[in-house]
């Protein structure tokens, strides 16, 4: 009998393309499946097998390193989903501590969060009964107590939806203990579903819809006078304002108008603190390319600058460092991120691209499928960019031969310093040889720049790579954020992928 076996091929698999590729550790897998998560299916995968990949790596991993996870996902990568999916799961196989309960009380930062977690926690628990929130997790229960004292009465009015679960319901369920004689009084509004209707950019334009005029003259007027009614109350949020711009701009309110917007747009105070993922102001700026305005430029504009601003920490690279920006636009990557999403997987990877090349010194960009073709573009602006390349993706078909990226800088033997990858990682070669992006990089680092370092962003968290991770300066970074980047940062530091999760104190 042999005991001290080979482990030759142990650490090797077969992505979904049936090409071969290597595994990853549970805790990466963990980290890249949460940061590029979606409740919809994706290309290679369904929302159901996923959750329950999800519920496997959970399992694997040390719980506070989930917590930790979770909290990361939600203040950090911007995602509100994921986070309330991993505290309904630990709550399922952790117990004997407050681990879960603190958690639950720092990721809920809306008051429809509440809901939001229960309604998952209904549905992993496939409960059809009438008790269908019975046997909540003690955990879960006192972490959305605490929850309940957080939020005022406009925040619990605004998101007072009629929902299947309702913040009535929630609070039968979890019996928060009220602060004070004020929030018992709030307490009981939301009982007796009395709360005092907020003024929302939502509740305003409901009530002039359910309006009578005269014509369509009266009621494009009213429409006109309610949206310039909005924009100086400045209770239109910033991520509203976003959604927003088409509609205002089809109210033909005045140019005076279209500029406070735009003044707003621009503020960077308020870019700040929305703390947009980057892809909205694409959609934004996609929604008002179809407009039929003059004013549609200064709106575009806005947009631009919003997104640099969005960005101006991120730290560039010096003069003497050279970067290669690739973006996977295969067939897998046409994916929407999510069902109610126009916003694709290979958008995400156009606008990160677009940023990174935006901050670089000395970069080259470009597109891969069954062709690589390098498209130079101006470094100034980002979006425009974005669509530009959007409407050439067809112009390299729609495989995922990534080894040609490789390929082409070793044949000129072109140094750079850092090659950026962003894909689904499912990378497979349709011209049937030998060829790999594996054998290219060690080819290229040992002949050309052996100081170089191969950055695979991975859009989707499928759990395979198509180089092992952490040899031959190859590294692994995951999500949709512009976040992403601080990681890169660390790793230039000399630290690994997941240290700035595990920096994060609960």
């Amino acid at each position: 009998m042999k005991f001290n076996n080979t482990t030759k091929g142990k650490n090797t698999t077969t992505n979904y393309e049936g090409e071969k590729a290597y595994k990853i550790s549970s805790t990466l897998e963990l980290y890249s499946t949460v940061v590029t998560f979606s409740l919809g299916n994706t290309f290679y995968e369904s929302k159901d097998d996923r959750i329950i990949r999800l519920r496997k790596l959970i399992a694997e991993n040390n719980p506070e390193f989930v917590a930790k996870l979770a909290i990361y996902a939600r203040e950090k990568m911007y995602l509100r989903s994921i986070p309330l999916v991993l505290a309904v799961e630990l709550a399922k196989i952790h117990k004997g501590d407050s681990l879960v309960s603190r958690l639950v009380n720092r990721i809920i930062k809306r008051a429809d969060e509440i809901t939001e977690l229960l309604a998952y926690y209904q549905a992993a628990n496939q409960r059809t009964d009438v008790k269908k929130l019975g046997k909540l997790s003690k955990q879960l229960q006192k972490g959305l107590a605490l929850s309940f004292n957080k939020f005022d009465e406009y925040q619990f009015a605004k998101y007072n939806r009629d929902t299947e679960i309702r913040l009535r319901d929630a609070l039968f369920l979890v019996h928060p203990k009220a602060k004070d004689k004020e929030q018992q009084i709030l307490f009981d509004k939301i009982v007796n579903d009395n709360l005092q209707i907020p003024y929302t950019w939502e509740t305003e334009l409901s009530k002039q819809g359910q309006a009578e005029f005269a014509d369509e003259t009266e009621r494009q007027n009213a429409f006109r006078s309610k949206w310039k009614e909005l924009i100086d109350s400045k209770k239109l949020g910033y991520m509203a304002l976003l959604r927003n711009l088409r509609n205002i701009l089809t109210a033909n309110i005045s140019q005076e108008y279209i500029k406070k917007v735009a003044q707003r747009i621009v503020n960077q105070n308020e870019v700040e603190r929305s703390k947009q993922l980057p892809f909205r102001f694409l959609s934004a700026f996609r929604e008002l390319e179809k407009v039929p305005s003059t004013n549609v430029q200064i709106l575009l504009s806005a947009l631009e600058e919003a997104i640099k601003i969005s960005i101006k920490n991120l730290k560039g690279f010096d003069e003497n460092t050279t970067v290669l920006v690739a973006c996977d636009v295969s067939g897998s990557m046409m994916n929407p991120i999510s069902p109610r999403s126009s916003v694709r997987d290979y958008d995400i990877g156009l606008v990160l691209g677009m940023l990174l090349q935006h901050r670089s010194k000395s970069v080259m960009s470009g597109l891969f499928g069954d062709t690589w073709k390098i498209i130079n573009l101006p470094k100034e602006n980002i979006l425009s960019n974005v669509q530009a390349l959007h409407r050439r993706n067809g112009e390299v078909g729609y495989s995922t031969n990534g080894y040609l990226v490789i390929k082409d800088i070793l044949k000129r033997k072109q140094k750079i310093d850092k090659v950026m990858i962003f894909t689904d990682c499912q990378l497979w070669n349709s011209n049937n040889n030998q060829e790999s992006i594996a054998e290219y990089w060690k080819k290229y680092k040992k002949e050309v720049a052996p100081e170089a370092k191969l950055y695979l962003f991975d859009l989707r968290g499928y759990g395979q790579m198509p180089l092992q991770i952490q040899q031959n300066d190859v590294n692994l970074i995951a999500g949709w954020s512009d976040k992403i980047f601080e990681v890169m940062e660390a790793i230039e530091n000399g630290e690994t992928t997941l240290n700035q999760i595990e920096k994060i104190e609960l």
